[in-house]
């Protein structure tokens, strides 16, 4: 390490290059073997497990997972729901985000700006399953007001990679 990582906390240490390379094959391939990884990114093995579990540690990683083909699941719509409160009140917002919170068909919620109060991502079967989630499920917490539906004919892209590269 750098004399300026050393002299930083760990939580505190800026990215390197070295650290960006792991995260990007991992973003990749989680699944790619320790000794792959460090041939990969110019390492040897026991540098770059170390630094691996510092980036788990400092929270950069968060987890590992497989991405699962929705449509291999059955799950051939994709709706986008905007969500109005009659309140924008903390209880309020808390109230609906852990109501939502509990629904596996929910894959994102974020709270937003302007004339919505939320933004979904739901997935659903098919169109009379959605309209059973939005009948017996969403409309039905306290507080919620105006429910707007977009349904997505064709992804276009879809990455789960974040950019990585640097801007200056």
């Amino acid at each position: 390490m750098t004399d300026l990582a050393v002299q930083l906390p760990e939580a505190n240490r800026r990215l390197d290059a070295i650290d960006r390379k792991i995260l990007s094959q991992l973003q990749s391939d989680s699944r790619i073997t320790m000794q792959e990884l460090a041939d990969k990114v110019g390492l040897s093995v026991s540098p770059c497990h170390r630094r691996v579990k510092l980036l788990e540690q400092r929270g950069v990683i968060s987890r590992y997972i497989a991405t699962v083909d929705q449509k291999s699941l059955g799950l051939h719509v994709s709706v986008f729901i905007s969500i109005k409160l009659a309140r924008q009140k903390e209880e309020d917002l808390n109230r609906f985000a852990k109501a939502i919170s509990k629904w596996d068909e929910v894959l994102e919620c974020y709270l937003m700006t302007g004339n919505r109060d939320y933004l979904l991502r739901v997935v659903a079967p098919d169109l009379g399953a959605y309209e059973e989630f939005l009948r017996t499920r969403l409309t039905r917490i306290p507080g919620v007001r105006g429910v707007e539906s977009a349904f997505a004919l064709k992804r276009v892209v879809y990455r789960t990679n974040l950019p990585l590269k640097r801007k200056r």
